[in-house]
């Protein structure tokens, strides 16, 4: 290792010589509308101060990086109590895994910059690692100690190390409170289910619909913190506890949810509530015997054994029984403390705790399709009339045919499927820092985190027992499973599927079988740096005021993780795995002040970094460097510019994550009796001509796709270019205006290949790449379970590259005796998100639109403009928001043929979406404060999305990220603190 440092040594040596001879610079005099308007950001007049997106520490020094910052105020004003929903709204970012998903969660909550994936934005907490970044959980942050939110756009690895390609999140926590602060909020969904659209529709399929009136989803959150200074002013311990629990909303319980629509109509001109053919009575579809391959079969609803021709009507409605909002109870504690003991040794430390339980639900299990049943011809359960058409002429004898079946119990003893998950935390940090001579600090730190992940999936249905469970003979003129009678498995019981509501109690106990996993991830970082502030010394431009500023470091960064699964898990496909990496890596950061107080020059200045990166797993060091240039004419106007090279090396679960199988939203065009591609592009993607109109489809509109790391994989790089103008006007003094462009590139990207863009770019283009990514069942052509699938496995990809202009705005303009009104105002243009999923082979822009290709809507335009009034004795004020949210297109309608697929003429476009949202606060008395607010004032239904056009954190019809998706939602709030 020591070889390694000296290797980094000598290049951050010749760097930081390099960076010296040409003397750059960043620093201004007046902090700007992209921090806080009465500077939050910053500590009182010649202090160091920290500013997230540098490491240096000057007096009086602001970001020069496009820097947006959410304060404790804002938070309070949403009644916030997970802070992914206050990031969400940012211009900025695009909803990721959030407390909206059910299906697929795994319970935690993330940010995602730009839209570039939330792999690809580091978190912070008071400027270090949250958590090992393939775990990072948002809910780990204790929203009521939060002072304030640094989210820096643009690239910074240069400053913090991998991951930081399209920014950092900065939460900064209040570690110095003297006293004792108690803050408890409730709240609740409250909505009124009059959507005449989808109540006419689910009236039409004779479906259940919701409450005119509903009021669930109900939210506490309790927390209190104490602290104190030492006596004598030299150090402060703050220590918290939390507390949170929140109630689910079931998807049957909104009328946009509870059912699952489907296009219908010509040209896909309306909606019908579709469903899954996994349904309650029983479907059965032959693979062998005289009619394999002529069709499906449905057990008769009368409870008779009785098979017909399967049709849509037997469709079973998963969606009311699945979450909209899942359950969630989440406990923290944590604390932190700090002690100078002389000027030049200062300790500091924290331990910081979660343990956070919730539960995603989703419809009863079943025997699904696409695993292979075997059903013996002398079942006593068979009728004649089934045995006749399974079997023919071999009925009633012992021969075995094979058969995909459909059947999703629902009634006696069945119960949802429930994913128990269950994230424990924990992070300790410590270290010294001091100032050893004037305008030279040191900093000496270690981090240690830990993230227990423990989930057990509850009421599955064991494919293997239920195929025991089937294979059923007459013994002594008892049903008898043909595992007991040969002694494989004594435990067996009878399954009775050949009719409505057929399934004993017992045989739910046999076929219920939990599966429980576990996974251990751990990060350590070991980090040292000294900074210096030449000016002291008077190393400065012969032009400026300010010194050069210095910073050199070092860092160790191990990660590891380890993946264990029970003995059923790994029967039914689960695959155990560990793996770990460390990095060792210096880094430099130099900025000087060239001009100052001249004419037409009030300030130029260029800042430069470095840091080399050595990867254990990689053959050579990795390099990421930035440059920032500012020049401030006045002190009204500031022009600023910059351009990061940043990198991105896999996490540990990208690269040791282990291959399965998994379900995955999406349609096959060539399956049923009348596909809608031609068997010319059919035969692309590998099926035959025996198959075609033959081909079952995927149930649910959910196939089966290919996941998994790959250790091969290389780093990630992006260069990202922002230039921009601050606006601060003497004659104007509380307004301040930012207008930032933005430009990201990110080549060899890592992801895969998502299954709705090689569905659709195979039948468009008949590219062979795409195409090679079918894996169709052998048996009958179907891409879904244990044989039939779609590969998107993890691999080095194509580019992505967004661009745009962010907006930012804060005015406060007093009112006299009638108190305040202040504006703030956060907008973002997107120009255009380009995605080349594989180089050479075609790219489109997602800019405009929503789909299987694009995902969740990416609008051209989205604000944030909150108008809060405050009275003059500031015991209270009144607050708006108003979310702006702009129309986006369909990417199957487009002309494009990397976008294009079924066409929609009622999903064709997404409408501009407006909300507000009204909150206020009162001053009760000294140190406490009484909060109340209402979301979605006018209580908008979300867009209503067919389910087969929804991609990633779609859920319900919609994309709950995205859009209000529970209806109008009302909180109170206290705050007191003594």
């Amino acid at each position: 290792m020591i070889g390694n440092y000296r290797r980094l040594a000598c290049s951050a040596g010749a760097i930081a010589i390099a960076l010296l001879s040409v003397s750059p610079a960043q620093a201004q005099d007046k902090p700007t509308s992209d921090q806080v308007s009465d500077d939050k950001a910053a500590s009182t007049e010649g202090e160091a101060i920290v500013v997230t997106g540098t490491r240096l520490q000057r007096p009086n020094f602001t970001s020069n990086s496009p820097l947006t910052v959410v304060d404790a105020t804002e938070i309070r004003y949403q009644g916030a109590i997970q802070v992914e929903n206050v990031l969400n709204r940012l211009p900025q970012v695009t909803p990721d895994s959030n407390e909206n998903g059910s299906n697929g969660s795994d319970g935690t909550a993330r940010v995602n910059l730009r839209n570039l994936g939330s792999n690809r934005n580091l978190v912070l907490v008071n400027g270090q690692r949250m958590l090992p970044v393939q775990a990072n959980d948002l809910n780990f942050i204790p929203a009521a100690l939060i002072k304030r939110v640094d989210v820096v756009t643009g690239g910074a690895s240069a400053v913090y190390g991998s991951d930081a390609i399209s920014g950092v999140v900065n939460f900064i926590l209040r570690d110095d409170l003297d006293g004792v602060r108690t803050d408890i909020q409730y709240g609740f969904a409250q909505h009124q289910n009059d959507n005449a659209f989808a109540r006419g529709v689910q009236s039409q399929a004779n479906y259940r619909l919701a409450q005119p009136m509903i009021l669930d989803g109900q939210k506490l959150d309790v927390n209190v913190a104490f602290g104190t200074n030492f006596p004598d002013g030299r150090g402060n311990v703050t220590a918290y506890f939390g507390y949170r629990d929140t109630k689910p909303v079931l998807q049957g319980d909104r009328d946009v949810s509870a059912c699952a629509f489907d296009p219908a109509g010509t040209g896909n001109s309306t909606l019908t509530c579709g469903g899954s053919s996994n349904n309650q009575y029983g479907l059965f579809d032959p693979i062998t015997g005289p009619n394999a391959d002529s069709g499906s079969f449905n057990n008769t609803r009368d409870g008779n054994r009785t098979w017909v021709p399967y049709d849509r009507s037997f469709r079973y409605n998963y969606a009311p029984l699945n979450y909209f909002q899942r359950n969630d109870t989440r406990y923290t504690a944590g604390a932190f403390a700090k002690y100078e003991i002389s000027p030049a040794i200062e300790a500091y430390g924290s331990f910081m705790f979660m343990d956070d339980h919730t539960n995603s639900q989703v419809a009863p299990s079943a025997l699904f399709q696409g695993y292979t049943y075997s059903i013996n011809c002398d079942n006593p359960f068979l009728s004649a009339q089934q045995g006749q058409i399974l079997c023919g002429n071999a009925y009633g004898t012992n021969a075995t045919q094979q058969a995909y079946i459909g059947y999703r119990p629902v009634a006696g003893n069945a119960r949802p499927r429930r994913d128990d998950l269950r994230h424990t935390d924990f992070r300790v940090t410590g270290g010294v820092r001091g100032e050893i001579a004037p305008g030279i600090r040191y900093d000496a730190n270690a981090l240690f985190s830990t993230v227990l992940y423990n989930e057990t999936y509850e009421n599955d249905i064991d494919p293997s027992r239920a195929n025991r469970g089937i294979q059923v003979v007459n013994r002594n003129g008892t049903p008898t499973c043909k595992s007991v009678i040969d002694g494989s498995d004594p435990q067996c019981v009878p399954l009775d599927i050949f009719r409505y509501n057929g399934i004993s109690d017992a045989a739910f106990g046999y076929i219920y079988a939990p599966t429980s996993t576990r996974g251990v991830d751990r990060e350590t970082v070991l980090s040292g740096n000294i900074s210096a502030d030449l000016g002291t010394y008077g190393v400065k431009s012969p032009w400026s005021d300010d010194g050069i500023g210095v910073v050199l470091g070092i860092e160790h960064r191990y990660e590891s993780l380890e993946f264990k699964a029970d003995a059923l898990a790994l029967q039914k496909g689960t695959k155990e795995t560990q793996g770990r990496f460390d990095v060792n890596e210096v880094f430099a950061e130099i900025e000087v002040p060239i001009i100052q107080n001249r004419p037409f020059v009030k300030e130029l200045a260029l800042n430069a970094g470095y840091r080399g990166s050595d990867y254990s797993n990689l053959s050579k060091i990795v390099s990421t460097y930035k440059a920032e240039l500012s020049w401030a004419p006045s002190s009204d106007i500031r022009l600023r510019g910059s351009y990061n090279r940043a990198i991105r090396a896999a996490n540990v679960s990208e690269l040791f994550g282990p291959q399965f199988n998994g379900n995955v939203s999406a349609q096959d065009p060539c399956a049923t009796a009348t596909p809608t591609a031609t068997f010319a592009q059919c035969a692309r993607t590998g099926v035959t001509q025996a198959q075609y109109g033959r081909i079952t489809d995927c149930p649910a509109e959910t196939c089966t796709a290919q996941f998994g790391g790959n250790p091969a994989l290389k780093p990630e790089t992006a260069d990202t270019l922002t230039a921009g103008i601050v606006f601060t006007p003497t004659f104007l003094r509380r307004l301040s205006l930012t207008v930032d462009y933005f430009d990201i590139k990110v080549r060899d990207y890592i992801s895969s290949i998502s299954v709705p863009q090689t569905i659709s770019q195979c039948i468009a283009t008949g590219n062979p790449f795409f195409c090679s990514l079918f894996k169709r069942d052998p048996r009958g052509g179907i891409i879904f379970g244990d044989q039939g699938y779609i590969v998107s496995t993890t691999q080095n990809t194509g580019s992505l590259r967004t661009s745009g202009v962010d907006f930012g705005l804060s005015y406060l303009q007093p009112l006299g005796g009638a108190g305040s009104l202040a504006v703030d105002f956060q907008g973002t243009w997107n120009r255009k998100l380009v995605n080349e999923p594989v180089p050479g082979l075609g790219s489109f822009d997602c800019v405009g639109y929503f789909g299987p290709t694009c995902g969740q809507p990416m609008p051209e335009w989205r604000h944030q403009s909150r108008f809060t009034w405050t009275d003059a004795a500031k015991v209270g004020s009144i607050s708006l928001n108003w979310r702006y949210i702009g129309p986006t297109k369909l990417t199957n309608n487009s002309t494009d043929p990397n976008l294009a697929g079924t066409p929609s003429i009622f999903n064709s476009r997404i409408k501009a979406y407006n909300y507000f949202d009204l909150a206020g606060t009162a001053k009760v008395q000294d140190g406490i404060v009484f909060r109340a607010g209402v979301n979605n004032l006018f209580d908008r239904d979300p867009p209503i999305i067919a389910q087969g056009l929804l991609a990633a954190f779609g859920n319900g019809n919609t994309y709950p990220g995205m859009y209000d998706a529970v209806g109008r939602t009302v909180f109170i709030g206290l705050t007191a603190e003594f």
